[in-house]
């Protein structure tokens, strides 16, 4: 329930907010200004003196890209966007957040990644979704239950993966209607986006979609299937006629990252009208996983540097799940930044680990987050101190295995349970040629460089006591 307290603040905050939209342009300096000054402490001096400095040049790509929101977005989405992920996610939610995490002595995270059901109407190569068929759902009021128990803990913010989640397009607008505080992302092939779906989005304004694509349409097609590429692209077409927020997400393997990793691409995805991008490494999930689409270590860094470059340089908000670890201080699984909750109820650390000891249809959501193999990530996390290394499945070898045994859990995949160690074991020759690859990188960045002195200092200090 909310405050009094906390209604004041929604109430200000949108004020603020709208004065900001109304003329974004005039408006937003002087709001950073008013901002600044009620920073007694000047604890944020830094953050503000770097927003100044981005939206005072013309040329700053930062400043290029906000104005694109401000001016090119719907109005509706961009206010719904802004309201629900400053005023509720981040202010609202993250004091709640912070509050449970020690009173629960447990993770809380800030985001929930379920998956409505396991149905597509896809069948990828090397997607695990691809081996359940349309078995396993959850029915609208179970993930209602979700997030109303999550909006309890502090969590304003629902991705839906799967399978393919527009399968449930209604239930997801729904959910988008009755939790309209809420923010809401999805994984999707985009195969299924029609006006109708678009209209909708439209009117709910707190649903913004990540399509898949893997680069080319020879490329695309070879893995998605044939037709799918101009599908995606028609896809993009309806939510660019109608202003809508979209973004991309794309898997890079040993076949392809060289492809989605090049400037022709983000700037044809650019073009296309997303306003943001995921990159993830492919992961060997699954019994029958294709180990020859892992990338080298040579194709990561090569990763690694094209998006730290193109962060300068391009109109669009790119992430890297896996080689950005450096700026969330190692892997945000386990509760600690989001969890994955299967179309079978199974409450797992990550999308990519098929483990569990908890189902959410026996447990509530705070029990799920208190689960042995979730406390095990909350004691490990950092897996290394090398943050370019944050995942204890694909960059340090036995550890998820470790975590798994000490725990109990067992093994959710729910096509043919898969032993701990033979996954990790398909991930051990790029694991360890990635140790060599990323220190070098971590010894020569600015956040290694930091990170590295600050752990001598730490050491020298403790050697002299």
């Amino acid at each position: 329930m909310t405050t009094v307290t906390e209604k004041l603040k929604i109430f200000g905050m949108k004020k603020f907010l709208s004065y900001i939209d109304a003329d974004y342009a005039n408006n937003f300096p002087k709001a950073l200004a008013w901002v600044e000054r009620l920073d007694i402490t000047g604890e944020n001096k830094a953050v503000y003196k770097l927003l100044r400095d981005a939206f005072t040049d013309p040329t700053n790509n930062w400043n290029i890209f906000t104005k694109h929101i401000y001016n090119d977005l719907d109005a509706h989405n961009r206010r719904k966007f802004v309201e629900n992920f400053v005023i509720y996610s981040s202010i609202i939610g993250n004091k709640k957040r912070k509050e449970l995490r020690v009173k629960e002595d447990c993770n809380i995270p800030w985001a929930i990644l379920m998956d409505p059901t396991s149905a597509c109407n896809l069948k990828c190569t090397g997607c695990w979704a691809a081996e359940y068929g349309n078995k396993m759902s959850m029915d609208f009021d179970t993930l209602d239950s979700i997030i109303n128990q999550g909006k309890a803990l502090g969590i304003y913010m629902y991705i839906y993966s799967g399978g393919e989640p527009l399968v449930r397009k209604d239930d997801v607008i729904k959910l988008c209607r009755k939790h309209d505080d809420c923010f809401f992302m999805a994984f999707t092939n985009g195969t299924l986006i029609d006006e109708k779906f678009a209209d909708q989005m439209l009117e709910v304004g707190n649903f913004i979609p990540a399509i898949s694509i893997e680069g080319t349409e020879e490329a695309n097609d070879a893995r998605r299937g044939e037709g799918c590429y101009k599908a995606v692209r028609r896809a993009m077409e309806i939510l660019k006629e109608r202003k809508l927020g979209f973004g991309f997400s794309t898997c890079y393997t040993s076949q392809n990252a060289e492809v989605v990793g090049s400037e022709e691409f983000i700037d044809d995805m650019v073009n296309a009208g997303c306003l943001y991008g995921w990159y993830f490494t492919y992961m060997p999930v699954g019994k029958e996983a294709h180990t020859d689409l892992l990338a080298t270590a040579e194709q990561r860094k090569y990763m690694y540097d094209q998006i730290r470059k193109f962060r300068g340089e391009k109109s669009i908000f790119l992430m890297d799940f896996w080689n950005d670890g450096e700026y969330v201080n190692g892997c945000i699984a386990g509760g600690r930044n989001y969890l994955h909750i299967n179309a079978n109820g199974d409450v797992e650390p990550c999308a990519f680990v098929h483990y569990s000891n908890l189902n959410i249809n026996e447990v509530s959501l705070l029990e799920a987050l208190k689960s042995p193999l979730f406390q095990q990530y909350r004691q490990s996390q950092p897996f290394n101190k090398n943050q370019l290394r944050p995942c204890p499945l694909l960059d340090n070898q036995g550890k998820l295995a470790e975590m798994v045994k000490a725990s109990g859990a067992h093994s959710t995949d729910l096509a043919c349970p898969e032993d701990v160690d033979e996954l990790t074991s398909k991930c051990k020759d790029v694991a360890d040629k990635w140790a060599v690859k990323s220190q070098e990188i971590w010894e020569n960045s600015p956040n290694g460089k930091k990170a590295i002195a600050i752990e001598a200092l730490e050491n020298e200090k403790a050697a002299s006591k």
